[in-house]
Order: structure tokens, then sequence, then C-alpha cells
């Protein structure tokens, strides 16, 4: 607890903001994470112009610069995976594991872009025209905006700031107003890179205020978002009337199919880890369970007793397997879902209300429904929540059905030991990830990440598919 603010980053300097927010950890409402500067309107702007700057010194620097910078950040946060993943766990409610976890894939992150420095080649090519050559190379986009979400404090930060360093670009990143001691402590690493001064800037703030600035801004070249459908449309009707490339990682309804043939044992752990862990607050969270009528009874059963097992509590407790909800706000909203699920006919079989830990916070049971449908809200609409519903459907084509049956596709999932089902549903699945005896929450690094219909828009997001959307193409004609 201290009664220092923690200021905003701009233009390589530690400034003070407009006003400040006290931050608050969710599993424990007497922790007192710290006071945060909250960025206005016009601090932004400043930050947009002291990116423009930064941005043309950052992009002539050398490779290998790059490269250093990006290895440095990855090393140390990994070397402190221990420290801010608790920090990390303080402020978003998720387990101590998954905190520690989160801040290590994020090291990663920079890791792997780092080697993506080293790898930008172009092409050359003949000209139709005799005595011409033609070069095509990959240029930096410019200024990048950064928006991300509170559920993934350090990793979605670190999957976009991470590519668009690499490839030359300067950033102005806003993080969700819930989680800003993850950000600043990123932002603290990156401060001690060498990097020109506006390359990097973080502006804390409210959305009303940093957000519409950034989606607003002319001289943003590129903005990445990832949050709610609804903000989403905003945040593309706002950049395209500037002409801004703009990509969206938005909502999600995705499901996981279980046929009669799957194993058993297998099936509930990927059902109860893709539903449940991380409080459910997970975009790739599997919060429909379409089940085959000849496994369904035996599947339920299972899962019930898996859910018996989980202990929700202080997220920095040994033993803890689901922590916090992100705040009241989110609490209460999960409460409503499962009340809206009771009064549309699905019946609630395990947990479903709030709960007491060891110390005051947000903390939900995870709940289970059953005889739902998926015309229901609730499997409908992202909830967000430790929440599942279980669908029946007598066979593999409904349950295919059923699953591409929402104006969401990012993951899907399906627990078969049949080849044959396996490759049609990766073939059929209207999802950008399709996931086989695999958790539909879980993705690598190093491969594109992203969804259809309304998850996505734009370019793909992580690996090398990420210099679409950070880069520009250029082509050259030369007459030797």
């Amino acid at each position: 607890m201290s009664d220092a603010i923690y200021r905003n980053y701009i233009d390589g300097n530690w400034v003070e903001g407009s006003s400040s927010v006290a931050n608050i950890s969710p599993s424990d409402t007497s922790d007192l994470v710290g006071h945060y500067a909250q960025a206005d309107a016009a601090q932004t702007e400043l930050a947009i112009e002291a990116a423009v700057r930064g941005q043309e010194a950052w992009a002539q620097s050398g490779l290998e610069q790059r490269y250093s910078v990006l290895m440095a950040i990855g090393d140390e946060l990994i070397a402190r995976k221990d420290e801010l993943g608790r920090l990390l766990s303080r402020e978003e409610g998720k387990t101590l594991a998954e905190g520690v976890g989160e801040v290590y894939r994020s090291g990663q992150f920079f890791h792997y872009y780092a080697a993506e420095v080293l790898r930008q080649m172009g092409e050359t090519a003949d000209s139709v025209r005799p005595g011409v050559e033609i070069e095509t190379r990959r240029e930096p986009a410019g200024v990048i905006g950064i928006i991300t979400p509170w559920n993934f404090p350090v990793a979605t930060g670190a999957w976009k700031i991470a590519p668009a360093l690499a490839f030359g670009n300067a950033v102005v990143f806003k993080p969700a107003n819930q989680v800003p001691a993850s950000a600043w402590a990123l932002t603290e690493i990156i401060s001690r890179q060498g990097l020109p001064a506006g390359t990097f800037n973080l502006v804390m703030g409210p959305g009303s205020a940093v957000g519409d600035t950034l989606i607003h801004s002319k001289r943003i070249n590129a903005l990445t978002f990832t949050g709610s459908l609804e903000t989403g449309r905003k945040v593309a009707a706002a950049t395209a009337v500037n002409l801004v490339k703009c990509q969206l990682e938005m909502g999600s309804k995705n499901a996981l199919v279980v046929l009669d043939d799957a194993d058993l044992e297998q099936a509930v752990e990927c059902a109860v880890s893709g539903a449940f862990f991380g409080t459910g607050q997970k975009c790739t969270a599997s919060s429909r369970l379409i089940v085959t009528e000849g496994i369904h009874d035996r599947f339920v059963d299972a899962v019930i007793e898996r859910l018996k097992q989980i202990r929700v509590g202080n997220p920095l407790e040994e033993g803890v397997h689901i922590g916090a909800v992100a705040d009241a706000r989110q609490l209460e909203q999960n409460l409503r879902y499962v009340e809206l699920a009771k009064q549309e006919g699905a019946r609630l079989v395990f947990g479903g209300e709030r709960i007491q830990a060891s110390t005051e916070g947000y903390y939900m049971q995870p709940a289970l429904f059953v005889d739902s449908t998926n015309a229901m809200t609730v499997n409908r609409e992202e909830a967000f929540a430790p929440l599942a519903c279980v669908i029946k459907v007598k066979g593999f084509e409904e349950a295919l059905a059923t699953l591409n049956d929402t104006e969401f596709g990012l993951t899907g999932g399906i627990m078969t030991q049949s080849l044959k089902y396996a490759s049609e549903f990766k073939r059929r699945a209207k999802t950008g990830c399709v996931m086989v005896n695999l958790p539909t929450a879980g993705t690598d690094y190093h491969v594109p990440f992203g969804g259809r219909k309304n998850s996505s828009f734009g370019p793909r997001e992580q690996g090398s598919y990420a210099r679409e959307f950070y880069t520009v193409v250029k082509t050259t004609y030369i007459r030797a």
C-alpha cells in the first residue's frame, strides 16, 4: 500500500495525470494495489505527437538494436515472472499460477518478435519491361494505437507491443482502467531500454477521454483493439472516417462438442479447464458444451463431480483453482445471467452463487446448466463468466450446426476418437481456431490468432502474420 501515484509515460518522461484512480484488488478489497494517474484528451494528444516524432528515429534504428531491446524486455519479464505475476493476480483476480504463467508467456512474445526483427527480408522480381528490376519490402506502418482489455493485462499488451516495436513503429498504449498496475510495470521495463523519446507512450485513463482520442485521431496510422463487440463497432466506425487501418478482436461464444466416442475423462478435463479456469474470463472460454445424447448423462455427472473438487478463493493462496471475478460490476452481470438462464428454462445443476472466501472479494461458484437450448440468451451472448450450459444434441451433424449457429466464431473444439469426425469438424467449423481433443482456451504465440464473423476484424494477430497489420508494403522499380 502506498500513497504514491504511478504516472503516465509520455515522450520519454513520467508525467502526472489530470487525476488519479485507486486500484483495488478484486480478491481482497482491503488491498490497495496503488494509485494510478489518469490522462485526459489533451495529454493523449501530446502522446500521439511524441509518437510521431519518436517513430521517425526508431524506424531508422539498426536491426540488432531492435533485437537487443526486445530480447532485454523479454528477459526481464521472465526473470521477474513471480514478482510481476503476483502483482497481476492481485489486481485482476486470477490465480497466482495463472498470473505467473501470463507474465512468462509475455516474455516469450518479446523473444519471438526479437527473432522476427532479424527475419525481415524483401523480394525481387523482373519487370515486364526490359531492363527494369523490382524490389518489394515492408516498412513500418507508423504510429500504432493499442487498446487492451482487463482479462490479460500483460499478455494482450505484449502481443501487440512486441510486433509494433519489432517492425519499427511507435506506440501509444491505453490499457484497461481496471488493471493499470500490470501495464505500468511493463512500461517501466520498456522505459529503461534506451528507445528514442516518444517511441513508446503509456496513457492510462478512461475510454471516454483516452480511448476516444486515439480512435478519432488522424495522426494514428493503425489501431489495434481487444474488447467487446459493442465497443469494437465504435472503434471501426471512428477509424474508418480517417481511413486508419484497424484490427479488432471482439466477442465470442465458443463451444466444445463432446461426441459419444469421446474419452470421458479427457472430455471432462477439457470442458472444465476451458469453461471455468481463469474465472471464465477468457475470450476463448467454452461457455457452450454441446454433448451428444449417448454420453450426455455420464458427461454431466462427471463434470459435476469434477466441479466439486474445484476450490474458489483468494488467488494468492496455495491450492486455489479459481480466483475472483474482475470487479463488482462483472460479478453482478454474471449473477444476472444465472437468473436469466433459469428464467429461460435451463436447469442449474451446480454452483452459480456468490460465495465468501478468506478475504472479502468478488467470488462466484462456477455455474453449470443443463436442459439448455442454443436459442437461449445465455447461449447467444458472451457472459465472460465461470458459467457453462450443456446443450444435448442427437449426433455430429446437429452438434456442428449448433456450434456454427452464432454471430461469433473465435474458437471451437471437439472431443472424439474418430478421425472422420475430427477431419470433418476441422474443415466445417466456422471459427478462426479449432481444437481437437483440447480445451478451447489455450493458444500458441508463434501462429496466427483470430476469429471469424463478429469475433474479429482485420489482419490476424501473433506469429509472422502480425506483419500484415504492423507494416506496409513498398514496391520499388529500378532501371539499372
